[in-house]
């Protein structure tokens, strides 16, 4: 028995995510791979152990027991290695814990602010002296962010866009597109921590030994208030969460964090940090959003909604970013 799990399909590294049968119950049997046709060019797998997307970093995740240790100090774990194993020399099959528990999105919004808090503890452990490991991702946030394919010649008009966003919200994402290099070096001014870099109610799970935290592909050093403002904007983006919750849990998200850093951190700079990073992580959304609008008649991967109802349906964390980066 093999159940194929949802996963996103854009990432090179990414060869499959099955549910199997192990022992006396179940296991989750992830591949990854170092070469795969139908990948997103600019999610290619690469061989540079820093590179954001290395594709062996994950399996030493694991082998190495980053992901049990990495956020321990916060009650906040990885699920257990049980084996790895190499598929000739272009793949590598890891058999991990299959957690039982609440799937991420379905926790409630004071359980999201818990997991923020969490992340602020274990952080606050790392603040100023992040692991130097030389397959960790060395500067995620910069080089995720700017292999994002966007034309110098972007037609910022779409019908879609302009029937759903706003002229002023429109002309505030355009500013922030503009901004990308200032954002950059904003978050990079940051205090450095160790990250996740990929933390969303898709990569968690509620359970009875507290929440944990699935897919490390990306983890490396990175701003304190990165992985926060990640939770607090993703829980969102695809369509999963009503964004009537927005509000609330971005507080919760942005409070939580702030408590758990509050040794390193004043609460206004943990604020700060947040919206400094959020604004940073995203500021490729709608251009990328654009792009791909006028060369397809719906969306891919997670969100599949008309491009309409999409841009729409991103409006308030399209706004959010606007007024966090004009903010700071």
């Amino acid at each position: 028995m093999a159940e194929q799990l949802v996963h996103s399909t854009a990432n090179e590294v990414t060869g499959g995510v099955w549910r199997v049968e192990h022992g006396a119950g179940t296991a989750i049997r992830k591949v990854v791979n170092a070469r795969r046709d139908g990948a997103a060019a600019h999610l290619a797998a690469s061989a540079d152990p820093g590179h954001f997307n290395y594709w062996r970093r994950e399996p030493l995740v694991y082998e190495t027991g980053l992901a049990a240790s990495a956020f321990a100090a916060g009650g906040l774990g990885g699920p257990a290695l049980i084996a790895v194993n190499p598929l000739g020399d272009d793949a590598i099959e890891m058999l991990l814990e299959d957690v039982q528990g609440t799937a991420g999105m379905s926790l409630d919004t004071a359980e999201l602010g818990d997991c923020a808090y969490r992340l602020g503890v274990a952080q606050s452990g790392w603040a100023g002296d992040p692991p130097r490991t030389a397959w960790l991702a060395r500067d995620f946030l910069a080089d995720y962010t700017l292999a994002q394919p966007v034309p110098d010649d972007l037609r910022w008009d779409h019908p879609a866009a302009e029937a759903a966003l706003p002229a002023a919200l429109r002309a505030g994402l355009r500013r922030l597109w503009e901004r990308r290099y200032e954002l950059i070096e904003a978050s990079a001014a940051l205090p450095r921590t160790l990250c996740h870099h990929d933390v969303w109610p898709m990569n968690l799970i509620g359970s009875g030994r507290g929440p944990v935290l699935l897919d490390w592909a990306y983890a490396g050093p990175g701003a304190l208030g990165e992985d926060a403002a990640n939770l607090a904007l993703d829980t969102f983006w695809d369509g999963y969460t009503d964004v009537a919750r927005l509000p609330a849990v971005v507080e919760a998200v942005i409070s939580g964090y702030a408590r758990g850093v509050a040794e390193v951190l004043a609460p206004a700079e943990a604020r700060r940090a947040i919206m400094v990073t959020g604004a940073t992580k995203y500021f490729w959304l709608l251009p990328r959003m654009l792009v791909s609008a006028w060369s397809s008649p719906r969306g891919r991967g997670y969100d599949t909604r008309d491009w309409e109802s999409m841009f729409a349906g991103r409006a308030p964390m399209f706004q959010l970013i606007v007024d966090w980066s004009e903010s700071v």
